[in-house]
């Protein structure tokens, strides 16, 4: 081992992350208070940032709509320029950004670079968004009479995203919505403001984009965040977070003074069914990878595990003995499974979660103290689907294992739930398995496979309480723009008066 391997800071691949970027300028917030940016691990400070206030966010959307209209202008191949070499970029930083993601976030290895591939591959999907922005003629019973349906930038998209896959989830809009001529304004969340968001910045400004159309805004939501959504110049607002957050921002950009359009992202309680044909070592895994990647903090995080009852006792085995090997500790080290919580605030939640099923009675199958913010994963057994644990999204690595009788019994408790966000199936006959998954509510299902996947050219998005809208591919493509009905008389005809 190195003797700087487990060093708490890193060399940055760009100057200026102490600062925000407000309408194409380095420079600090004008709220006049600071925050600083920890690493979950150690508790290092990684940079102090001025936070933003109202003005600051006067000033970006309005560099953004002005910077915008030359933008949308461009020819195709200036777009899809500046996105390639921002790909280019992420392969040349790779290594450091995926660093970022460990100091930042408390990602292991493996996690990080999941995050950093996936960020500079929707980034390469977006390149080819200006030649996919295609309209169309229509017929008309009209004599004379032509139809056209053009396909437009909505104009400035406003991005809130949070602190889990930080990097990831600010530029599965970021790119996108350049992608398609607009501008950008990002609201990256307060623990992750570099990898959500500055960096992000650096990378653009050096790919050559012009100056105004992306902004980065650090400041609570307490003091901008309703601001920053109900402001009349967005188009459109994408946020990933919390339902409860994202249910306000929705009647707010519904029912606010200015309506405009909503991508959201929100919770999860993803089940995984592990049906009776299953091959057991293979559930678990797809158990183990699905619930603790990332310490489970992952919207599509395997939330519930539902077990045939035929199967349940040497799963159960099996799962426990597996986790109980999974390492624990300081996310650089490449040994390391099991990283920290993001901070003291969810890290206290999980340990009430743990209480409570306890008193509704879970049996305890492993457990342990915290180390700082790193917890232990805690596998539950004897879990009631009806129970806190299973009801509710747990955002850390606790694993409630729950026994079904039969398929019919396995999909109502796979469906018992207000979310609908991911899903899994496991089971020796494909078909089988497909038909099941057909039945599960959700806005995406797995077989044979995880709960946590994702990829450039396919819809990422939930049902229920787990939001509106899709991501990627053409269904992001779609979010990020306007149709223009526009018809064209080529000859006169009567009108009736």
């Amino acid at each position: 081992m190195k003797p700087d391997q487990h060093a708490s800071t890193a060399p940055a691949p760009y100057d200026h992350l102490d600062k925000l970027f407000i309408a194409g300028a380095w420079r600090d917030g004008g709220s006049g208070t600071t925050l600083e940016d920890v690493n979950p691990y150690n508790q290092d400070v990684l940079a102090s940032h001025a936070l933003a206030n109202r003005a600051d966010v006067d000033k970006a959307y309005a560099a953004a709509a002005q910077a915008q209209r030359e933008w949308a202008a461009a020819a195709p191949r200036e777009r899809a320029g500046v996105l390639m070499r921002a790909v280019q970029l992420f392969d040349q930083r790779h290594d450091e950004l995926v660093r970022w993601c460990q100091l930042e976030s408390g990602s292991i290895r493996a996690k990080a670079e999941f995050e950093v591939g996936a960020a500079r591959d929707i980034t390469e999907e977006a390149a080819s968004f200006p030649y996919r922005m295609h309209g169309g003629i229509f017929a008309s019973d009209t004599p004379h009479k032509e139809n056209r349906v053009y396909r437009q930038p909505l104009g400035v998209v406003g991005v809130i995203s949070p602190w889990n896959f930080p990097m990831n989830l600010s530029n599965r809009s970021v790119a996108t919505a350049l992608g398609c001529g607009n501008a950008v304004v990002l609201k990256p969340a307060s623990d992750t403001p570099l990898t959500g968001g500055l960096l992000l910045a650096k990378i653009y400004e050096e790919a050559g984009l012009p100056k105004g159309l992306l902004s980065v805004l650090i400041g609570r939501g307490s003091d901008i965040g309703d601001y920053f959504v109900e402001h009349p110049v967005p188009k459109l607002i994408t946020f990933t977070g919390s339902t409860a957050v994202g249910r306000g921002i929705g009647a707010k950009t519904t029912g606010g003074q200015h309506i405009k359009r909503v991508a959201l992202e929100l919770g999860g309680n993803c089940p995984l069914v592990v049906l009776d044909d299953a091959d057991v070592a293979h559930a678990v895994d797809i158990a183990i990878i699905g619930r603790f990647l990332h310490q489970g903090q992952i919207c599509m995080s395997t939330n519930r595990i539902i077990v045939d009852a035929s199967l349940a006792d040497d799963f159960t085995e099996r799962f426990v003995d597996r986790t109980s090997k999974l390492v624990c500790g300081d996310p650089l080290d490449p040994a390391t499974d099991i990283g920290p919580i993001i901070n003291e605030a969810q890290l206290t939640g999980l340990l009430e979660k743990i209480e409570r099923a306890q008193q509704q009675g879970a049996e305890v199958l492993l457990g342990g103290e915290p180390d700082g913010l790193v917890l232990p994963p805690a596998v539950f057994g004897g879990v009631d689907p009806t129970w806190d644990i299973a009801i509710q999204e747990s955002f850390g690595p606790l694993a409630p294992i729950i026994v079904a009788h039969g398929e019919d019994e396995a999909l109502r408790f796979a469906n018992m739930s207000d979310y609908g966000l991911s899903s899994a199936v496991v089971g020796t006959d494909v078909e089988r398995a497909t038909a099941f998954a057909l039945k599960i509510d959700a806005g995406m299902t797995h077989v044979n496979d995880m709960t946590v996947a994702d990829e450039r050219n396919v819809p990422f998005g939930g049902e229920k309480n787990s939001g509106l809208g899709r991501f990627n591919g053409e269904w992001i493509l779609e979010e990020m723009t306007r149709t223009h009905w526009t018809s064209v008389q080529h000859e006169a005809h009567p009108y009736p008066f």
